[in-house]
């Protein structure tokens, strides 16, 4: 073999690796999360462990874990709380403690908290030292079903939502949806909005039983069996699709638009969580669905509906059109200058590489306005 051959079979050979560990993520639902992470812990050969938490999880989580023997020796890593922490800043002061006790390439890092804090940590693992091990241990809705599963770790950067990031998967994901239970509302219904996503993109069956969902009396057993259906989409797509080229771009619908309008209220000092911007991001995604490629109008209107009597609404007025197509124009997914969209033709029938002019975006932030009652 000559040496370019050579060069060639090992680049492809680090890249099938690389998918190799995409496409099995271990994600476990516990029913015991002292047992279960310690199984996960000691597949883990590691010299010292970390445990990454924001002000919250510190104060409300590391009670669950703090009497486990085998975490005696974890260094807890305290950040601020808040996706407005998600920045470089913070993830440097996470680098500064990890080279101060001694981190190496043989650490653990534990992610414990919400989609911040897996995305933030798990980057900081994947960076410091060139890369060492973390498992994440979600205690949001929104982390256990969409931001902690999958491989994406990230910061936001210069105004724009994940803009530096890399995949790199946890080894594990533990789920455990008792943390579930001291969640408050709007924390509750941000993760919801991913596990509609997941159904909007799945089977009609998944998408109706979660619209119909109690989610002012809930049932938390029948929680678990929803999040783990919710999981298992996601997983799906992900080992079909590890780096985004294809089919996992149906994870993206409500997020082009969506990430404008987190983009918008942070610039406004007024932030909003992740899964209320997809959400609102859905709405108007849609609307574009329904004339673009024949999403049917009375689903439309169901999600739609859904949506307004349990998220309420950004405002925004025509002054802000302007804005935010130029925050869909720096959207990661898209090509060039063309703003790139994930649309649906139904439920479960998803069509990705969809594109719309500047009119036709005013014309669907037009209806987001006039439908949610701006």
């Amino acid at each position: 073999m000559d040496k370019d051959n050579l060069l060639f079979s090992k680049f492809y050979l680090c890249i099938t690796e690389t998918e190799h560990r995409m496409n099995n993520q271990e994600v476990i639902i516990s029913e015991k999360i002292e047992s279960s992470l310690k199984q996960v812990i000691d597949k883990c050969p590691h010299d010292k462990v970390f445990i990454l938490t924001d002000e919250y999880t510190s104060k409300y989580c590391m009670s669950v874990l703090k009497d486990f023997s085998y975490l005696s020796n974890a260094i807890e890593i305290k950040i601020g709380a808040g996706d407005i922490n998600k920045n470089l800043e913070t993830l440097a002061s996470v680098w500064q403690v990890l080279s101060e006790k001694g981190a190496t390439r043989h650490s653990l890092m534990i992610n414990l908290g919400g989609g911040m804090i897996t995305d933030l940590g798990g980057f900081a693992a994947a960076t410091f030292k060139r890369g060492f091990s973390y498992l994440n241990l979600p205690t949001t809705l929104l982390a256990m079903v969409d931001a902690s599963v999958g491989g994406k770790t990230g910061i936001n950067f210069n105004g724009l939502k994940n803009e530096v990031g890399v995949f790199a998967p946890a080894k594990t994901v533990l789920i455990d949806t008792a943390f579930l239970r001291t969640l408050d509302a709007p924390n509750f219904f941000s993760g919801y909005a991913e596990m509609l996503k997941h159904g909007l993109i799945s089977t009609n069956n998944h998408w109706n039983e979660l619209l119909v969902f109690d989610t002012e009396q809930i049932d938390y057993e029948y929680l678990k069996q929803l999040v783990s259906k919710s999981v298992q989409v996601k997983q799906e797509i992900v080992k079909q699709d590890p780096f985004e080229h294809g089919i996992r771009k149906a994870l993206n619908l409500g997020h082009t638009v969506g990430h404008a309008f987190e983009s918008l209220a942070m610039a406004q000092k007024h932030p909003v969580l992740h899964g209320y911007a997809v959400a609102w991001g859905i709405v108007c995604e849609l609307y574009l669905s329904h004339i673009k490629v024949g999403f049917p109008k009375e689903k439309m209107r169901t999600t739609v509906q859904f949506i307004k009597y349990n998220y309420g609404s950004l405002y925004i007025d025509c002054n802000m059109y302007e804005t935010l197509y130029e925050l869909m124009r720096h959207d990661k997914k898209n090509t060039g200058d063309t703003i790139n969209f994930t649309l649906l033709e139904d439920v479960g029938e998803i069509a990705i590489n969809q594109t719309a002019e500047k009119e036709v975006i005013f014309e669907m932030l037009d209806f987001y306005r006039e439908y949610m009652g701006i």
